[in-house]
């Protein structure tokens, strides 16, 4: 899984100085012209063999390695700036989509149209998640976002089919709540899990982030305070990560949860545990949910070299083939960036279609705010904490959110 951990402001100031470090002088020493260096988060043992099987089925026929670094998600930062002001920058650097902004913000990435890299075919969402202010600067191999998964079992038991709309939500969740098991579950920590799972109800009702208090978002927020208020929904979620939702389910503590797939892997480790993907409900009937799409976005630096530009341009154009990007994804439970690579992937694996379904409207959480939308996720965790403990109504919440994120710009 690959979402947004914000940006603290030491950290801020560390990716405005890469340009500037990149363009210092030094005894670095001379790259192996054979050899491709990417930094990137995929430190597990797994995930990372994954990559390399990827990279050395691209990197041989050019007669090139491919060399990993791999830090965790909230270092890639910090450490591509050490690498900089050493001169030692990677060739590619792999970033979340959601901190893409505010590395090309400071001139520190190449644009890929000026390299030639092929993001012909991709969806809108993928594309707009490799955005800054209209310019290409990244592209994904696979995306991931949000769906509903619910138990198979303890819904056929009860005579329900999944919910579609928001109302049925409710009266599902509620129908379900038996004993220790509660209808639904959810993630509502005040961090990037919680805004995460929040702003599929958010945009679903025409919230918007760059408006916080123009009153859309409002229902969104009243909803999830109906589902705790009704005992649809256990008061802990504002304390539950993404993976204690998934414990919860495991568990058979909750019938129903808002996950990616990302946790996929854990589910299917539990053969007697019987679950489906259905698409999230939405506000009204015959509209279509807008989840934030999430995963990581391949960039080229602006380290000078242009000859070893032209060498990663042509490692990323094999990964991100049709073929490539479906092998990739269902290796990894993602849905491919090209379209007819997705249209291949839902036929493929039917039971994770909804997920692709959603792809097809799912948004970039930058796409409005750009580099601003780390103070707008704190904004919007504050808002729906704020609700859910009672404290604010959501009207009030929205208001209060809107002054703090446009103190924080």
């Amino acid at each position: 899984m690959h979402i947004n951990r914000g940006r603290t402001p030491a950290l801020a100031l560390a990716v405005a100085a890469i340009p500037a470090a990149v363009g210092l002088g030094g005894c670095a020493s001379t790259p192996d012209p054979a050899t491709i260096t990417m930094l990137n988060s995929a430190t597990d043992t797994v995930e990372h063999a994954q990559n390399q099987k990827f990279f050395d089925l691209c990197a041989k026929p050019l007669g090139l390695k491919v060399r990993q670094t791999s830090v965790p998600a909230d270092q890639v930062t910090s450490k591509a700036l050490r690498m900089a002001s050493s001169r030692s920058l990677t060739d590619i650097l792999e970033l979340d989509g959601s901190e893409l902004p505010q590395f090309a913000d400071t001139g520190g990435l190449i644009p890929l149209k000026s390299v030639a890299v092929d993001i012909t075919g991709m969806s809108p969402g993928a594309v707009s998640m490799g955005s800054y202010k209209g310019t290409q600067y990244g592209i994904a191999r696979s995306v991931n976002s949000l769906a509903l998964i619910y138990n198979t079992d303890l819904l056929r038991a009860a005579g329900l089919k999944p919910p579609t709309t928001w109302e049925e939500l409710k009266a599902t969740a509620k129908k379900l709540t038996r004993g220790k098991t509660y209808g639904m579950a959810f993630s509502a920590s005040p961090n990037a899990d919680g805004v995460y799972q929040f702003l599929p109800f958010f945009w679903s009702n025409g919230g918007d982030e760059s408006h916080l208090d123009d009153g859309r978002g409002a229902g969104a927020l009243q909803l999830w305070k109906d589902l705790v208020d009704d005992n649809s929904v256990s008061k802990a979620v504002v304390n539950w990560t993404q993976q204690d939702v998934n414990d919860q389910f495991v568990a058979g503590r909750a019938a129903m949860m808002v996950n990616g797939p990302w946790q996929v892997p854990v589910l299917n480790t539990h053969k007697d545990l019987h679950w489906a993907v259905a698409t999230i409900p939405v506000p009204k009937a015959g509209g279509a949910p807008v989840p934030p799409i999430g995963g990581t976005v391949m960039t080229i630096p602006r380290t000078g070299d242009t000859g070893r530009q032209k060498t990663a341009t042509k490692l990323l154009n094999c990964l991100n083939s049709e073929k490539n990007q479906l092998s990739w994804g269902e290796s990894v439970n993602n849905v491919p960036t090209r379209t007819a690579a997705a249209h291949q992937y839902s036929v493929n694996n039917p039971k994770l279609a909804a997920f692709a379904d959603e792809v097809a409207t799912a948004r970039s959480r930058t796409a409005r705010v750009g580099s601003g939308w780390p103070v707008v996720s704190d904004a919007l965790a504050g808002a729906f904490q704020s609700v859910l403990t009672g404290q604010a109504t959501p009207e009030k919440a929205l208001k209060q959110a809107q002054a703090q994120a446009t103190a924080g710009e």
